[in-house]
């Protein structure tokens, strides 16, 4: 989807007035939907009531009825009570609750929540009618004009203004949004007295040719540091060369400096992939159950949402690789950064990072990940007597150095995955059923054992710094232990 913003300029302050009132009806109308879903009333019984009670037409109901049930489905997949639903913020009226705030304060507070809540309108396009019946992009001499449909065959008129900066280009996509023919939707808001138009058009992106026939690129987004890790492989899924893009812009500022900068970083990711002519591998994102209870706690959690908006800027690589016509392949990003630091790290003396990024890339091209040789021989002769010796150490080194009890945690993991292949206190690991190991080994159960069983001793309760020492335990098979 394309969406524009412009700001409306109305030559009459009648017809502002009266888009100010259409606004403010069609918001009731929306709130009113909303709990007539919650009864389970139906969509036809809805507009048949609410174009007598709010005075709009029926296709200003119909899509205040979609606005609502868009609205309550969030909601549930959200998991939250769909009755205490807050139109206008929810932020907003808790604060308007606290009595502390007074005077122009809370003037100010109370008119931004009230126009949240009452200055909406949403008009969505139709190819039928070329376009968008009820809010229509007309284009004169003086420019791009948005014609809105106040009541039966009454209508308002604003000047769509573009802007200073890219003004030229907006206005070129407006007038080619409103001669093309194709549905485009119209959203209204209002704020600090003005009125806002956005403008959505659904792309028709290319047909796809550059394909992960050639190879992938892939792609890790690391939220502190900010920067882009990527590494390239050839069709076989061999490292062929890697690097880093920084993004120090990421880290603070304006929303609309970063949105600009995540813009670039997403343009500098494609020509990558342009000029090499490979596909991009990115991690399929679904962060609603980050955080240490679940409920987005975690500061990990945090940071991605709000500050680094990790999902934002690999939506903006999607869509830039779409219009190139460049193959975009979502992985599952499952210990991808534990899998290179233990097996790529070492082979090619790169960072955790880019490792990360060659494993995303070697998903891409449906490669699995096997356990190597000696890393192997290393977990066959683990038991879990030596992960109860290591674990009485660790214990100790938290409670003389007060580091943290992550470790202790991934040790007890290691010892229940043991007990459940079949090893008892003193015994080797010996596989269920007479089933080789090697079956295993492409389980995330036994990369979790390993980073217990290598990186644990070398690094007991804090992380390995030093990455080069894995490269002698992973041909030698051995690991010293804490002494």
């Amino acid at each position: 989807m394309l969406t524009i913003q412009a700001k409306l300029g109305f030559d009459s302050k009648e017809d502002k007035q009266e888009v100010l009132d259409l606004m403010r009806r069609w918001s009731s109308c929306m709130r009113f939907a909303y709990n007539r879903l919650l009864e389970s009333k139906g969509r036809n019984e809805l507009k048949r009531e609410l174009q007598g009670i709010f005075n709009l037409n029926s296709r200003y109901v119909d899509d205040a009825i979609i606005k609502a049930k868009s609205v309550l489905e969030s909601c549930k997949e959200r998991c939250e009570n769909p009755s205490r639903v807050i139109f206008g913020s929810r932020s907003l009226f808790e604060k308007l609750k606290k009595r502390h705030i007074n005077g122009n304060a809370y003037k100010k507070l109370k008119k931004e929540w009230q126009e949240r809540r009452k200055g909406n309108l949403y008009s969505r396009g139709d190819k039928s009618k070329k376009g968008n019946l009820n809010t229509r992009i007309k284009i004169d001499e003086n420019g791009a004009v948005l014609r809105i449909n106040v009541s039966e065959r009454k209508y308002a008129y604003a000047r769509i203004q573009a802007g200073c900066k890219k003004g030229k280009s907006r206005e070129e996509l407006l007038e080619a949004i409103s001669t093309c023919g194709e549905a485009y939707s119209v959203e209204l808001k209002l704020k600090n007295g003005k009125v806002y138009a956005y403008f959505t058009i659904e792309e028709n992106f290319p047909e796809v040719t550059v394909t992960k026939e050639n190879g992938v690129i892939g792609i890790d987004v690391n939220a502190y540091p900010d920067h882009i890790a990527w590494s390239e492989t050839d069709e076989n899924g061999n490292l062929v060369s890697y690097s880093k893009i920084l993004m120090p812009e990421l880290a603070s500022g304006s929303s609309d400096k970063r949105e600009y900068y995540r813009w670039q970083h997403a343009h500098e990711v494609v020509r990558l992939a342009e000029e090499k002519e490979k596909a991009i591998a990115i991690e399929r994102l679904d962060i609603r159950d980050k955080g240490k209870r679940g409920d987005f706690s975690g500061r990990k959690s945090r940071r991605i949402r709000h500050s680094f908006s990790y999902r934002s800027l690999l939506e903006k690589i999607k869509v830039l690789a779409k219009r190139k016509g460049i193959q975009v392949i979502e992985v599952n990003p499952a210990y991808t950064s534990m899998i290179g630091m233990l097996k790529y790290v070492p082979q090619y003396m790169i960072s955790k990072d880019v490792a990360a990024a060659y494993v995303i890339a070697r998903r891409g091209l449906r490669i699995k990940e096997r356990i190597p040789d000696n890393y192997m021989k290393l977990l066959e002769n683990l038991d879990v007597d030596s992960l109860e010796d290591l674990k009485d150490y660790v214990s100790k080194a938290i409670k003389n150095r007060r580091l943290k009890k992550k470790q202790l945690k991934e040790i007890d993991y290691a010892i229940k995955v043991l007990q459940s292949l079949g090893s008892e206190p003193g015994e080797a690991l010996i596989p269920l059923d007479g089933t080789s190991i090697s079956a295993y080994s492409e389980s995330y159960k036994l990369w979790r054992v390993l980073k217990v069983a290598v990186v644990t001793p070398l690094s007991p309760g804090k992380v390995l710094r030093d990455i080069s020492v894995l490269k002698g335990v992973l041909h030698s098979g051995q690991v010293g232990r804490p002494g």
